[in-house]
């Protein structure tokens, strides 16, 4: 029945599809860190929608509310009029989230989606500033929309756009040269201080303090603070993008609050409404909200299921517990990770990444691909990044239990081995 139903996807469903490449099957229900398939196969989920089920699947608590709310005859769609619904997320946000936290913004709902968000950034940060120009940075992934594919590094992406993607400069990440003796800010802060470099004084700098899809790239945070010191100097705006790496997924609420940088502008999605429905706000510095009304607008902006969802979603975040247990879990991961790398020498791999958004980094070609079938085969649901897909990498939902952490991460083990011995890679190298 599967392959029939496959079938049918095959048939009509464009080819641009990706997901169901990798993940051959039809699933049919989900809860929590777990799939199951029409063969009645359970899958432990350790990709998360991309980073957007940070709580997992059908949240119990979260459920509750969306179908008493749907019961009860809630708005469903209300453009941006206002609504009970998000009446109740904006104070619940600004009480859990920006007032313990020393945050001051205007929160926009820009649209649905992670592009949205970071489009009505560069729209903003250009119409108050007066430039045009846009700095980014090597293996930025930002959205597929045109504004935000143009400070996107991914080549096979950026030519799906048709068209020549301007007014931006891409500038080297942090340690993109592997070099830990060249801080590669001095080569941005050169093109600023020099008239001949062709680089004029840009509106914004955008970047991700995780690189997700770029390969799991994390910033030192000395640099996260240079850049952002840089800008102030420059009258620059800072622009965040923690679509991926926010809502908890790196170990704090944002992912930049270790670094204690405070930015202009800060994009979220994904996670942000909680249950996977679909939302995405723009946080604003309030001397920054210059739109004139409906300058920027959405017909699916006021989603009001979705402000439900992520409204009882801060209920997490008021235990300072959890963040902590987030953290926690984390260790775990760091610690299992360093452990595959030095019990499997062969796979020539390095830790990337921090918090619950971490992977190894295998610099023999097709390594991780092969990690990420063989997971799929024994039922372990993981994704692979970076522009050559060298990097396989864990998302688990940050609300795991301990026993649904190590059970993935045995799983994931024994495909390091799989993926070994169908490489013929030297099994006598590994330690035991």
């Amino acid at each position: 029945m599967t392959t029939n139903n496959l079938d049918i996807i095959n048939e009509l469903e464009s080819s641009v599809r990706s997901y169901v490449r990798s993940f051959p099957t039809v699933f049919t229900k989900a809860q929590g860190y777990k799939m199951w398939d029409e063969a009645g196969k359970e899958y432990l989920d350790f990709f998360s929608g991309a980073g957007a089920l940070n709580y997992g699947h059908n949240e119990p608590s979260m459920k509750k509310k969306l179908v008493e709310y749907i019961l009860d005859d809630g708005i469903t769609h209300s453009l941006d009029m206002a609504s009970t619904a998000k009446i109740d997320f904006l104070n619940k946000f600004n009480d859990v989230i920006l007032k313990p936290r020393n945050m001051e913004y205007k929160v926009m709902f820009p649209g649905p989606t992670g592009t949205n968000t970071v489009e009505s950034a560069l729209k903003i940060a250009r119409k108050v500033t007066g430039r045009t120009d846009i700095v980014s940075f090597t293996n930025g992934f930002h959205g597929m929309t045109i504004g935000s594919l143009s400070v996107t590094g991914n080549s096979m992406k950026r030519r799906g756009a048709g068209i020549p993607l301007n007014n931006t400069v891409t500038m080297p990440y942090d340690n993109f040269v592997n070099d830990e003796s060249m801080d590669t800010l001095d080569y941005f802060e050169r093109f600023l201080e020099d008239n001949g470099s062709g680089v004029a004084i840009p509106a914004a700098v955008i970047l991700e303090t995780v690189q997700g899809e770029g390969g799991i790239n994390a910033a030192r945070m000395e640099w996260l603070q240079r850049v952002e010191k840089i800008c102030r100097e420059w009258g620059i705006l800072v622009i965040i993008d923690d679509v991926q790496a926010g809502v908890g997924r790196t170990g704090t609420f944002f992912s930049f609050e270790p670094a204690g940088i405070k930015p202009d502008i800060v994009c979220l999605s994904k996670s942000i409404g909680g249950y996977g429905l679909p939302l995405a706000l723009t946080l604003i510095k309030p001397e920054l909200d210059q739109w004139k009304p409906g300058e920027h607008n959405g017909t699916f902006r006021g989603n009001n299921m979705a402000f439900v969802t992520a409204t009882e979603a801060l209920t997490y975040w008021e235990d300072p517990t959890f963040e902590k247990s987030i953290q926690d879990k984390a260790d775990t991961v760091t610690a299992f990770l360093d452990d595959m790398i030095e019990k499997y020498p062969a796979m020539e791999g390095r830790r990337k990444g921090r918090g619950l958004m971490q992977g190894i980094h295998s610099d023999v070609e097709g390594f991780s691909e092969k990690v990420a079938e063989h997971a799929f085969k024994r039922q372990l649901i993981m994704e692979t990044a970076g522009g050559h897909d060298e990097v396989f990498k864990l998302f688990p939902p940050i609300n795991i239990d301990e026993d649904g952490l190590q059970s993935g991460l045995a799983v994931l083990e024994e495909s390091i081995k799989d993926a070994m011995e169908s490489m013929n890679l030297d099994k006598e190298t590994a330690k035991q």
